[in-house]
């Protein structure tokens, strides 16, 4: 049977409704910078994801909004994030999008899979939008954007504080958050037969950053920098990472353990760039953070348009499925529900209007070639950004254009809009175009609301 399934998907067709259909495995690192890792040359020891890159496929081009919300926003949707109004646009606590909204959880859970979350939401804090509200079976973690590693506290002060949950109820927890979220994944993937979807958005490698000292060890006789405060916030930052392998290594483990390997489809990505300094705004005691996360060689930083901020980590792994090599047509995290949708043979109960396309094919590399597409990129400020084939447009709140070949410039230090004027008006176009589908408009039940 399993021979047949692989048939229909090395031939980017949908599993039959009769087949074994894949478990899959969605894990999202918070904040987690390009030159963080080991598979990038990066200061993170991280030998897990590293061997899971070489036997998988490597998402050269996966790119992603420039904060969280939006993007899991687009990851669970398949959609823009600003189709569902302002709210989605920045990081925020409150409903990103209506109840109702069909997501990846919700199709699968319709078409008969186990559906499971534990980590951070970040889509909405109160107790009627939690993940269970759309078509999660079970959640746990944080319903907020981020939460100190020991006391799992959100902003001291902050209406959502106290944070920390088991399907939607608080409750107070001792532990490590992310060993405490990875022994939660470890058990839903052990739980039962498949066809199961977990879905693992850590918290790492989120400020406040910080990790077990078992994971700084590591590092023993590593000096990141001459300044004894960077060189310690670094050195949190090398253990943290290291500690997301590490669990990450866990949950692999399980996979295998419970026999399932084969049939299991892992996704990883990070939600954004890495921040490369910033303060600890959470209730705890963890240091400040100056020395962070690295994005070299690419421009900018989380929070920004430029490939540093959008273009993340990220990979696909499924043995005897995906071949290992490297995918360089550029895709979103808004394909990962029409692609997974495609794979299970699930539909979604109502239309998904999804903007992502179905990247098995450039996956597998049954047909490398890309389909015609515009990747758009939005934030709340008003700055908005296209990639059109291997140009990329960058039109800021308050200033010039900016047009990027990034075949040619992937560091994006060569601004040729002055030099381009048909391509950046063709790409202008295309991106008014992909704004005007998005809804400017708050819904009337959030005004007011504290997030």
């Amino acid at each position: 049977m399993l021979i047949a399934v692989l048939a229909w998907l090395l031939a980017g067709q949908p599993a039959p409704a009769s087949a074994t259909r894949p478990n899959i495995l969605l894990i999202v690192a918070d904040d987690l910078g390009w030159s963080d890792v080991g598979w990038h040359g990066g200061f993170g020891k991280t030998p897990v994801m590293d061997k899971l890159v070489s036997e998988g496929v490597e998402l050269d081009q996966h790119y992603v909004q420039p904060v969280c919300t939006p993007t899991r926003t687009a990851l669970m949707s398949g959609r823009y994030p600003g189709r569902f109004g302002p709210q989605a646009l920045a990081p925020s606590n409150l409903r990103a999008m209506p109840l109702g909204t069909p997501i990846i959880a919700s199709a699968l859970k319709a078409a008969g899979y186990r559906t499971h979350m534990a980590g951070k939401w970040h889509l909405g804090a109160r107790p009627e939008w939690i993940p269970n509200a759309y078509g999660f079976e079970s959640s746990y973690g944080t319903l907020t954007g981020a939460a100190d590693p020991w006391t799992h506290k959100y902003r001291k002060g902050n209406p959502y504080e106290d944070t920390w949950h088991r399907d939607g109820k608080l409750f107070h927890e001792e532990g490590n958050a992310t060993e405490l979220v990875a022994a939660e994944a470890v058990r839903r993937v052990s739980s039962g037969p498949g066809p199961w979807f977990v879905y693992v958005p850590f918290h790492a490698v989120h400020t406040p950053v910080d990790a077990p000292g078992e994971f700084k060890k590591l590092y023993d006789g590593v000096k990141f920098h001459d300044d004894p405060a960077k060189h310690e916030s670094r050195l949190r930052m090398a253990a943290m990472i290291s500690q997301l392998d590490a669990k990450i290594g866990q949950l692999v483990n399980a996979v295998e353990k419970a026999g399932q390997r084969g049939n299991t489809l892992i996704v990883f990505t990070s939600d954004n760039g890495g921040i490369e300094g910033l303060k600890n705004a959470y209730a705890g005691k963890v240091p400040d953070s100056p020395l962070n996360s690295e994005n070299d060689p690419l421009r900018g930083q989380k929070n920004t348009l430029y490939e540093g901020g959008t273009r993340v980590c990220a990979f696909a792994n499924w043995p005897g499925a995906l071949k290992p090599g490297k995918m360089k047509t550029p895709m979103h995290a808004v394909d990962w529900f029409p692609t997974i949708a495609a794979l299970t043979g699930c539909k979604p109960a109502a239309d998904p209007k999804w903007d992502g396309v179905n990247q098995w094919d450039r996956l597998t590399g049954a047909n490398p070639v890309a389909p015609d597409r515009a990747i758009y990129i939005a934030m709340q400020s008003g700055a908005r950004s296209l990639r059109l084939g291997d140009w990329k447009l960058i039109r800021p709140a308050k200033g010039k254009a900016e047009l990027f070949n990034i075949a040619n410039d992937p560091f994006e230090k060569k601004n040729l809009a002055g030099e381009e004027p048909a391509r950046l008006k063709e790409l202008q176009e295309r991106l008014v175009a992909e704004h005007a589908k998005d809804n400017p408009v708050m819904p009337e039940d959030l005004k007011g609301l504290p997030h």
